[in-house]
Order: structure tokens, then sequence, then C-alpha cells
């Protein structure tokens, strides 16, 4: 386990991570509202309360309600982009789909670090 108490998380780490669970939130009650308002506002409710309930101690600035292991944080953290990524190609041109994509790609690949620091916690 390392010592550090808080994983890196700079603003130009966060703020496509929020990028893309904003886009998430969006997309996803876009591409379900065809089929169900219910599931769509269900949807919206899971990717935000997921996140919010569980997650590693000092993984965010916020305390998690909460705590799991930093390894199942990432398997969290990853449905967001996932979503994001699916729900926008069922819901949205495929250039703004491909965008989105790439996007989500980046904001991972941003991610790094801090799940590094994540599988170590």
């Amino acid at each position: 386990m390392v010592s550090d108490t808080r994983a890196p998380d700079t603003l130009w780490m966060s703020a496509p991570r929020f990028a893309v669970e904003l886009i998430a939130w969006i997309a996803a009650p876009w591409a379900l509202a065809s089929r169900s308002v219910l599931l769509a506002i269900a949807a919206v409710v899971l990717l935000i309360g997921i996140p919010t309930l569980f997650g590693t101690p000092g993984g965010k600035t916020q305390r998690p309600i909460v705590a799991i292991p930093g390894g199942l944080s990432i398997v969290v953290e990853l449905l967001q982009p996932a979503v994001a990524i699916i729900a926008s190609w069922a819901a949205w041109p495929p250039a703004v789909a491909a965008v989105v994509t790439v996007a989500a790609v980046v904001a991972c690949y941003l991610q790094l670090p801090r799940w590094r620091w994540l599988a170590d916690h």
C-alpha cells in the first residue's frame, strides 16, 4: 500500500472526467427516453448515485459514503465513460458520438495516474 493519503487529481485530470460524466448524464436518458421515461430517470439516478455513494477514501476530495477498495472504485468510475460512449452512439449522429468517444478515451487516459493510486489502495 502506498503512503500517499490522496490520489493525484489535478484540475486538468478531473475536468475532462467531469465533462464525460455530464455527457453520460445527458446521453443515457436521451437514448432511453423513447423506450421509457422511468428508465431514463433511473439511469441518471444510478449514474449520479453510484459514484456519489461508493468510493475509495482519498480517491476524491469528498469522503465516500460507502468505502470500497480502489480496484472497485476504478470499475465504478469506468461506468461513466462506458455509458457516455454507448449512449451517444445510440442517441446522437455518428460524428457527435465519435467526438464523445475520443473525449472519453482522453479522459480515461488522464485518469491513469489516479487509477494507479487507487489500485494500490
